[in-house]
């Protein structure tokens, strides 16, 4: 989640690529264009940072913080899905229905979903109701438990395996990439172990949201928060 939530799509799809993760709408005049901005609480923040309660303390608490862990991971790659196409905002508010919805994303529960399943999930108004995306979402969490058998470290190791040396230092919400050759990999290793809707952008939208790249703009109070990478 966050994910700008994609920098490229957190308050409404990218016009670059409608898979994109959490951040701004850059069709809004002249967001693309800014660097950080100065909150009402005097705050240095990415411009989709501030332009919401909801993605305010999700900018601030969570996106781009290391996220380690299978069930973690998991829940990640799927709220990224489902975002595809639409504003990480609408995924925010979902979220708490979207656990309910499917086992608090314990892969090894939704695994074992069945076509009653679907169709109880399809009559849910809570969550995005789009069967292709639920489909998805079983499917993510059978290969995710196939990975256990096939890399070592499982679905954590492979996706922190794309890491980069150096990650980007953007100034401005249009200087943040929509992909990266490390996205790239990532999207087609996922997709060779079994995993749907996880194209390159929305790969780099789950880097971006689990620290494993760090997007936060140059002057953005988070930037370098992770640890992970320099400031």
């Amino acid at each position: 989640m966050a994910d700008r939530p994609a920098q490229n799509h957190a308050l409404g799809a990218s016009p670059v690529d409608a898979a994109s993760s959490v951040a701004p709408d850059l069709t809004e005049p002249g967001l693309a264009s800014r660097g950080p901005v100065i909150g009402d609480d005097g705050v240095a923040r990415c411009g989709w940072g501030d332009a919401n309660p909801l993605l305010r303390a999700y900018h601030d608490d969570e996106w781009g913080m290391p996220v380690r862990g299978e069930q973690p991971l998991y829940e990640r790659v799927m709220l990224e899905a489902f975002q595809s196409g639409l504003s990480w905002l609408t995924i925010l508010r979902k979220r708490d229905a979207f656990r309910a919805a499917f086992a608090g994303f314990d892969p090894e529960v939704v695994a074992g979903f069945n076509a009653r399943d679907t169709e109880r999930l399809m009559a849910d108004a809570g969550i995005v109701r789009n069967r292709a995306k639920i489909d998805a979402a079983i499917k993510n969490a059978q290969a995710t438990i196939a990975l256990r058998d096939t890399v070592d470290g499982g679905l954590d190791a492979l996706i922190w395996s794309f890491q980069p040396e150096v990650s980007p230092r953007p100034l401005t919400l249009a200087d943040v990439p929509a992909k990266t050759p490390e996205s790239l990999e990532l999207s087609k290793t996922l997709k060779k172990h079994g995993f749907a809707f996880v194209g390159p952008t929305t790969a780099y939208a789950l880097m971006e949201a689990t620290g494993v790249v760090d997007t936060h703009l140059v002057g953005c109070h988070r930037r370098g928060a992770s640890g992970v990478h320099a400031a």
